[in-house]
């Protein structure tokens, strides 16, 4: 037995000892986070897989982590001798965690589920019960049960807050999210999402690692703003000055943990809150309390999604600085390979990093960077290795996905480099992936477009030569925020949600071959108005990222002549914004990658 198995076994005895036949655990915490602090890691603790999105099941008899494409492979490796199985999801035979309860217990006299009620959506645990019909199952909230075997677990970080200037005041934000409550006829909002708090209050932190978040809830009612925050212990001027200027401007700070309190004298209130970010605990007080609740999604979600012309500008700048660390980055690989230095996947990526820390305004990575060369490529989300990293060869291919966290922006950048000679496999594939990223980035499309509907754009050069990818072609990104965000995005899933002039979406297609390569490019694209005529309103795309692409590795006989003269175009616009910002002999090189292919072609 590994020491993953024996922490199975001891959560096992803890539902023994509490007649618990079944314990259900999300890779999130109690703000329905995707990236969650490392005290919310239950999953990671338990069974040692890493990866960014998973749940857990434990019964007497089985351990099931369900996760989707972008891990098979590593969940695979990962789980190897733990005891715990991989149920796939995003795969047309899936069964999802309430069908496979339903299915296991659906005979069963309402069986116990246990859940961690802190950090398990309050829409998950409904799906849940949803699931078993009539026959509803005992659903026990158990608050952060995983203290009794986790005993050094670490604590809810704090860290300094500060404000920042978004183009938009807090008290227009309140007074927005007032009027809608009032629409609603609702008493107030309650905000349980950390990227959407942070929104509304103008304020940042590092709570997170790669998000600029402060731990809290907010709510919102008709006379007072009430931010539940964690600050106690964070003594610095810039947390000083933050809390009295949001005093002075009516916000009551309370405790962080005293929202229960709060929210349980609420009876005869109806307030609005998101059941996908609301936790069941709250949910369950909530309902207990006499409060009245009001369910649907948050109106902040598309609010800041919406980008004003303050944040757009400050988008492209982010995006101008940190293409030069990126072409120094890649300036830096090419003469270092070509003087047969060695480089390990986790030495690129620590120079990365020093490239962009010199940026003006940068705050730190906005996502771990996927360092990869050959076989580590073809996992969509490889962890590089601190240790024994494999070392980059003068051959094949290597992937790095990265991006930075910018006072006036997020940035997110994948660039798929050859490092020496490339099979025709490889070139193929290099060249149909950057076939499908341009003809999504030059796609015109009717106002009031779903992502979903313009995802196969990307795809289509691929699925002509029978090849695809596991995720989604484009997310959300905001401003100076978590790298992903809704409502918007592009994927085959049915998502309803328009693509709208200010939105930022990434474009992001990719070939993976297990232990063989991987490949991806990836630009973030601003949403923009193109034109309007008779048969109403266009939209586009314009490029936020500046850096080139490697046309080395193409067969350029692949591509159309819309398509070269899209990258032709790109490239001169790259050259043109980057090179009076760098030195002679990088922008002689920088002009160099981004000279004219179209003329060569055909």
């Amino acid at each position: 037995m590994n020491k993953y198995s024996d922490r199975i076994a001891s959560l096992r005895a803890l539902m023994r000892s509490r007649d618990w036949d079944a314990v259900i655990l999300t890779g999130s915490d109690p703000h329905g986070s995707e990236y969650p602090a490392e005290r919310y890691k239950q999953i990671r603790w338990l069974t040692g897989f890493t990866g960014e999105a998973a749940d857990l099941v434990v019964t007497a008899d089985h351990a099931g982590l369900w996760t989707d494409t972008r891990y098979f492979i590593q969940a695979t490796e990962q789980l190897e001798g733990t005891g715990v199985e991989l149920h796939k999801t995003r795969v047309p035979e899936q069964v999802l965690i309430p069908q496979w309860l339903a299915e296991r217990f659906g005979d069963e006299r309402e069986p116990v589920l246990a859940v961690d009620g802190a950090s398990i959506s309050d829409s998950f645990v409904r799906e849940i019960i949803s699931a078993f019909g009539p026959s509803e199952p005992c659903i026990v909230s158990a608050p952060d049960f995983i203290n009794y075997l986790w005993t050094d677990r670490p604590a809810v970080p704090q860290t300094p807050v500060f404000t920042v200037d978004s183009g938009s005041d807090r008290s227009s934000k309140i007074d927005r999210l007032r009027v809608f409550c009032s629409e609603h006829a609702c008493h107030g909002i309650l905000l349980t999402a950390l990227d959407q708090i942070a929104w509304v209050l103008d304020v940042r932190a590092s709570d997170i690692e790669f998000n600029p978040f402060v731990i809290s809830y907010l709510l919102v009612t008709e006379d007072d703003v009430r931010w539940f925050v964690l600050k106690d212990q964070v003594e610095d001027p810039d947390s000083e000055n933050t809390f009295a200027l949001l005093s002075d401007e009516g916000i009551t700070l309370e405790r962080y943990d005293s929202v229960d309190e709060f929210l349980s004298e609420c009876g005869g209130m109806t307030l609005y809150t998101d059941p996908s970010t609301l936790n069941r605990q709250l949910s369950e007080l909530l309902d207990n309390s006499g409060v009245t609740v009001y369910r649907g999604a948050s109106p902040v979600l598309e609010w800041k999604a919406v980008k004003n012309p303050f944040e757009m500008e400050g988008m492209r700048q982010a995006h101008i600085r940190d293409g030069v660390a990126m072409v120094r980055f890649l300036h830096w690989l090419e003469k270092s390979m070509q003087a047969e230095r060695r480089i390990s996947e986790w030495d690129a990526a620590v120079k990365l990093g020093e490239f962009r820390a010199a940026v003006a305004g940068y705050q730190g990575d906005s996502f771990e960077t996927i360092s990869a060369y050959g076989p580590g490529a073809a996992l969509p989300h490889y962890v590089t290795p601190r240790q024994d990293a494999p070392v980059l060869e003068s051959r094949g291919l290597y992937l790095c996905d990265s991006g930075g966290q910018y006072l006036d922006g997020t940035t997110d950048i994948t660039r798929t480099v050859p490092l020496g000679d490339l099979t025709s496999l490889e070139r193929e594939d290099y060249t149909l992936v950057l076939k499908g990223h341009i003809d999504l980035a030059m796609a015109v499309f009717p106002a009031g477009t779903p992502g979903c509907r313009i995802d196969a754009l990307a795809r289509e050069p691929l699925w002509r030569f029978r090849r695809n990818f596991g995720h989604g072609t484009g997310h959300g990104v905001g401003w100076f925020l978590g790298v992903h965000e809704g409502p918007q995005d592009i994927r085959q899933n049915l998502n309803p949600a328009p693509l709208q002039p200010g939105m930022i979406v990434s474009d992001e297609p990719g070939i993976y071959r297990e232990g063989q390569h991987g490949v991806r490019h990836e630009n973030l694209l601003l949403c923009v108005e193109q034109e309007a005529n008779e048969f109403g309103r266009w939209l586009a795309f314009e490029p936020l990222t500046l850096c080139p692409f490697d046309t080395s590795a193409l067969d350029i006989d692949l591509l159309e002549k819309a398509e070269l003269e899209w990258l032709d175009s790109y490239h001169q616009k790259v050259a043109d914004t980057l090179c009076p910002l760098l030195p002679d002999d990088l922008a002689r090189w920088l002009q160099q990658k981004c000279r004219k292919i179209a003329k060569f072609a055909h």
